[in-house]
């Protein structure tokens, strides 16, 4: 893809998902009920509006954590891997939006990595890059067999009452204005 293309395309998903997460915010505080496809699945994959499925991971500092202890919280979960070049790509953009969030106790920020390669070998790379936002250990792919992700990078918000209001399939630029002002958008909205 030449960079022109490339650029339009990261643009136009930009702007999709800060749509979705925004008619999002305007549904959970208008009271209606977003959309769903029933059961945690719509036309065979988890979207936004259904109910985020618990787990339990241990993170790279040794510690459980389990999204229902979250509820209440704005989640972001990103599913990556050491290995996936796209995933290193958008860790960065991560790290500018988890800096500029993470003075708020609402907001949690959650790489879950499918690397079979261990403990070491991810904490390495997190040392090396400078990483602060939670990274947790997911070997057997558990959350991405749940999520039904189909490639890594995945991401998932995930508001306060446990849906999931947006997901977003591939790299993306997380440093975004626009992403940032729908995250606060969210997390100001007391509902959902």
């Amino acid at each position: 893809m030449d960079p022109r293309n490339k650029l339009l395309y990261l643009a136009s998903a930009g702007i999709l998902f800060a749509g979705i997460v925004l008619l999002v915010v305007a549904s959970v505080r208008s009271g209606r009920n977003v959309p769903s496809g029933g059961a945690g699945v719509a036309g065979g994959r988890v979207a936004a509006g259904d109910r985020a499925a618990n787990f339990n991971l241990d993170s790279l500092d040794g510690h459980k954590v389990s999204l229902e202890a979250l509820r209440g919280k704005v989640v972001f979960l990103n599913v990556w891997a050491t290995w996936c070049g796209p995933c290193l790509q958008e860790m960065p953009s991560m790290e500018t939006l988890f800096d500029e969030l993470k003075s708020r106790s609402d907001f949690v920020m959650l790489a879950v990595s499918q690397d079979t390669r261990g403990r070491d070998a991810i904490q390495s790379y997190v040392r090396k890059n400078g990483f602060h936002f939670t990274v947790l250990l997911d070997p057997e792919n558990t959350v991405g067999e749940t999520y039904e992700v189909s490639g890594v990078p995945e991401t998932f918000i995930i508001d306060r009452a446990g849906r999931i209001v947006a997901h977003h399939m591939g790299a993306f630029d997380w440093s975004r204005p626009d992403v940032k002002a729908a995250l606060l958008e969210l997390l100001d909205s007391r509902q959902g």
